[in-house]
């Protein structure tokens, strides 16, 4: 495979020759451009490629690589011109014969005196990986694309979280020995296993739990009508979504916990918007169980391609003994077979509660190469081993405890 390189708007490439050059690698294949994307401007004119390689090629997994979610991203997460801190772009992207068969959509970082690239779109983005044409030698030009990043990108650590193990990169990864920081599953159940929704929970679900859901439901009928909302754009998506963040945050707060993502503003207004879908719409659906008028639970959730991705689940606290969240999700599946959906996707974590609706799951892997010392320290001491023990402490710890902690922790944010 023949590959051309150039970089516009280069970050600090690591040798002045590699903004233009040929390379020849081993064997005869198709040449490859590869042009590296750190530019607003170039970014939004990606525009109809990215969508036509999407159309052609992205499956169901990549919801979170369309442009349009990453316009969204771009808009409320990326450094501002002229800010020293934030996000920068460094999208790679790779031709043939002019044709756009290939995007890494990464982001460049510098924080705490380590320089990162990672996937554009987090910390919303809940899967990542790089589109690549169906048609194409897909692992020739992967790699091809990994070796420009790695030379051309100075940075400490490329960090990939959230690679699925059906994903285009992930077989590289596995190839070249990437590090492994953490590994988790996501839960999803499959609706193409039945006709419909009746079908479907007669080979999920035990009797107990179907006898369960209907106890339920009747408590909440007997003190008033039940509503189930399902909202695809518009004003009152928008608040439902933003209402959703403040009563996950809200959970959260009292089980002594704390989301940095979820108690950022700009997740907020980035839910907001892609809820509302007034531009570049990203088939965002906001789904509400009400009782008695009032909104008890909360469901945030993408389609694409057939898959429901689910990414926010919420409720009230006023109503947390009554069980609305199973109630909605019931009511969600049974949608799910109204709009011929294939998968219910519950994402990772693999927690507890998500295993009891789904009989399959998927492997998701962080994975990190480090390009310097004090990456690889990085990657080793912090991410591999000190960042999933002290996840696992927290979680362990009495509620008491991480109240206190976590308190501990808003009012040292606070002062700083």
């Amino acid at each position: 495979m023949h590959v051309a390189a150039r970089s516009v708007a280069s970050l600090t490439p690591s040798s002045p020759d590699t903004a233009s050059r040929t390379v020849t690698r081993d064997g005869i294949g198709p040449r490859i451009d590869l042009e590296l994307i750190t530019e607003r401007s170039a970014f939004d004119a990606l525009e109809p490629e990215w969508n036509d390689l999407f159309e052609r090629s992205a499956r169901s997994i990549h919801v979170f690589q369309s442009f349009n979610f990453c316009w969204h991203w771009a808009n409320g997460f990326l450094a501002k011109d002229g800010a020293k801190a934030g996000p920068r772009l460094a999208i790679l992207t790779g031709r043939q014969n002019g044709r756009l068969v290939m995007i890494w959509p990464l982001v460049s970082e510098r924080a705490n005196g380590i320089t990162e690239v990672y996937w554009m779109g987090e910390p919303v983005a809940q899967y990542g990986d790089a589109l690549i044409d169906a048609g194409s030698v897909s692992s020739e030009i992967l790699r091809a694309g990994l070796e420009y990043i790695r030379k051309n990108l100075s940075s400490d650590v490329l960090r990939l979280r959230r690679v699925r193990a059906d994903a285009n990169v992930a077989r590289l990864m596995s190839d070249i020995g990437a590090q492994i920081a953490d590994t988790q599953i996501a839960p999803y159940m499959d609706l193409s296993s039945a006709k419909d929704f009746a079908a479907f929970e007669e080979q999920s679900f035990s009797t107990k739990m179907r006898r369960n859901r209907r106890r339920l439901t009747k408590r909440l009928e007997e003190k008033g009508p039940l509503e189930f909302l399902r909202l695809r754009g518009g004003a009152e998506a928008g608040a439902f979504a933003a209402n959703a963040i403040t009563a996950k945050n809200r959970w959260l707060k009292d089980r002594g916990l704390v989301s940095s993502a979820l108690n950022d503003e700009r997740t907020v207004r980035f839910f907001r918007d892609v809820a509302e879908s007034k531009a570049k719409p990203v088939a965002c659906v906001v789904s509400i169980l009400k009782t008695c008028g009032d909104a008890a639970a909360y469901e945030i959730s993408f389609t694409c391609k057939g898959r429901l991705v689910v990414h926010v689940m919420a409720f009230e606290l006023a109503f947390e003994k009554a069980g609305v969240g199973v109630l909605l999700l019931e009511q969600s599946l049974k949608q799910g077979y109204a709009e011929k959906l294939d998968v219910y996707d519950m994402m990772a974590p693999g927690d507890a509660y998500k295993m009891d609706w789904c009989a399959k799951s998927e492997p998701v892997i962080d994975w990190v190469i480090p390009s310097s010392a004090k990456g690889y320290l990085y990657a080793r001491v912090y991410l591999e081993f000190l960042r999933p023990r002290l996840k696992s402490a927290l979680k362990a710890a009495p509620k008491p405890l991480r109240r206190l902690m976590r308190q501990g922790l808003t009012g040292a944010s606070a002062q700083g």
